[in-house]
């Protein structure tokens, strides 16, 4: 089964690679590619087979570490080059009213559809269908057609918010582990506390150090460009690994590693070419470019991850869904997210139309496999058979709605050449 994966999912990314700029222009976005190819391998495969290959620690620690570099990547390529992006206040409403709020109202939405599962495990089940991630329609936040402001708000939202809800998703989950020894709310925080402030701690260093050690690499001509590629693709995986080494949370450390390392190579780098005439300053006026090869090898891993949804997808269908798990997912990607996000910004000189072009535009993706993969990992029975459900429908509705329908969408509700309008 493992070679002829392999062989269907390499043959995909290449036709990926090779028809990028056409599949685009149909509308075909490559997690709609990759989750086709995963459904026909998946076809020939026997599910309980690949049931027992996605319950296994080889497959949590590879989901670990694809999130570990997407939240590097998000922490340290906000456009603009600005902690909060372009729109600081708007930005701070949508993570710290619109996130919470759909966090609650899925968690009451979880109870209405699952009446007998425990709160930890609805809040498990929040976390997973909740946080947005733009790799189901990554050209939304390049899309011209938007506004500077949706787009900025869309594409700092998306990095941060599966960073800050990491510690939440911990905290429940050591709670709802049947092997688990903190069989309270108070325990359970005191287990995963230490993790998030290990997390911080270790995240703050390591970016902070490597930061200032690039800068003082490229200053002095002792790195190449493939060499500053390397040491940013490095990075994530040095900061995670050292994490994990002391019992800290991965997560939590990677997305504040791309924080520090973001302001401290950017604020050396700043001060130097203000003050020195030296030839390697001109590697400065680039940072993009450094993040390439780690962009790249992210979205290959990414659409990997789609891959497995698509097979997941099969073993789901083999079993059966039930209309409860499907309804609550529709809520979870429409209601549940614009409602909140509506709520957020109310009062906001954002007008009504990109308010709901906010809400509307928050796709699921990666987060919300490598959380269902955790979580499937960490329960047993039943409960794990739901989460793998939900986290299935949750990021397939995503791919169908805003994978296919972003474009469509806002075509028809933003006006031509909005990009050009005052904001």
């Amino acid at each position: 089964m493992l070679i002829p994966a392999l062989l269907v999912l390499s043959t995909a990314v290449m036709l990926r690679a090779l028809a990028a700029k056409q599949l685009d222009r149909w509308n075909i976005a490559a997690p709609v590619l990759m989750v086709l190819c995963g459904v026909a391998t998946a076809l020939f495969a026997n599910p309980e087979k690949l049931l027992e290959l996605f319950d296994t620690e080889v497959a949590q620690h590879v989901a670990e570490l694809i999130l570990a570099m997407l939240l590097f990547v998000d922490a340290t390529e906000v456009r603009g080059g600005r902690l909060w992006g372009h729109a600081p206040s708007l930005v701070a409403r949508v993570l710290f009213l619109a996130l919470p709020l759909s966090l609650g109202l899925a968690m009451l939405a979880g109870w209405a559809f699952f009446p007998d599962l425990p709160w930890p495990l609805l809040l498990i089940v929040a976390c997973i269908v909740i946080p947005s991630d733009f790799a189901a329609a990554e050209r939304v936040v390049r899309d011209k057609t938007l506004t500077p402001q949706v787009r900025s708000v869309l594409n700092v939202e998306s990095g941060y918010n599966d960073g800050l809800v990491s510690p939440l998703f911990l905290f429940a989950l050591i709670l709802a582990r049947s092997d688990n020894t903190a069989n309270t709310a108070g325990k359970a925080l005191a287990t995963a506390l230490p993790f998030a402030l290990k997390a911080i701690v270790t995240g703050a260093v390591v970016g902070t150090a490597i930061g200032f050690l690039l800068f003082l690499a490229v200053r002095s001509g002792w790195t190449s460009g493939q060499g500053r590629r390397i040491a940013l693709l490095t990075t994530p995986l040095l900061t995670y690994a050292a994490t994990v080494a002391i019992d800290g949370n991965g997560f939590v450390a990677c997305f504040v590693s791309g924080i520090a390392f973001r302001y401290v190579y950017r604020a050396f780098a700043a001060r130097h070419l203000r003050t020195s005439d030296s030839p390697a300053r001109e590697h400065f006026t680039r940072p993009s470019e450094d993040l390439r090869l780690l962009e790249e090898v992210t979205g290959i891993l990414t659409m990997a991850m789609w891959f497995v949804v698509g097979a997941a997808a099969v073993v789901v269908a083999s079993f059966g869904v039930e209309w409860q798990p499907i309804v609550f997912c529709l809520l979870a990607l429409t209601v549940l997210r614009i409602f909140p996000v509506l709520v957020s910004l109310t009062r906001s000189r954002m007008p009504l139309r990109d308010r709901f072009l906010v809400g509307a535009l928050g796709p699921r993706g990666t987060t919300s496999i490598v959380f269902g993969l955790l979580a499937i990992n960490g329960l047993s029975g039943e409960e794990s058979d739901l989460v793998l459900t939900l986290t299935v429908v949750c990021v397939l509705g995503s791919v169908a709605l805003h994978g296919l329908g972003s474009t469509p969408l806002i075509t028809r509700l933003m006006p031509p050449r909005a990009h050009r309008q005052p904001r």
